[in-house]
């Protein structure tokens, strides 16, 4: 099986540009926009953004992982034990889908 590495860390925000003016002055983050409910940031070490919520917080981060082939990734994380939460969907730039791991930790697999 093909390595899978992390290439995207993604967190939720309560308020974008809140979160943007923070980030930005804490460490120089940089931050593109994807319409009025998500931002990605730069010039942080690792690609990442920030999805607007209005539910609380509880695990705000999500670690994006790539694959080529998400029909075959998507597969073997079920063969593996790991349960789909959200389904492939399309977004500005590609495609993914979500899944928890058999402790429950939420991750995301992406592809172009």
């Amino acid at each position: 099986m093909k390595a899978a590495p992390i290439d995207y860390i993604e967190f939720k925000s309560t308020d974008l540009k809140k979160t943007k003016v923070f980030y930005n002055e804490l460490f120089g983050w940089t931050f593109t926009d994807y319409g009025p409910t998500y931002t990605s940031f730069s010039e942080s070490g690792v690609a990442g953004g920030f999805e607007l919520t209005n539910r609380p917080i509880v695990n705000g981060v999500l670690i994006v992982l790539y694959y080529e082939n998400l029909v075959e990734i998507r597969e073997n994380v079920k063969s593996a034990g790991g349960t789909i939460t959200k389904e492939i969907f399309e977004f500005p730039g590609g495609k993914r889908f979500h899944f928890t791991d058999p402790s429950g930790n939420e991750l995301a697999i992406w592809s172009e």
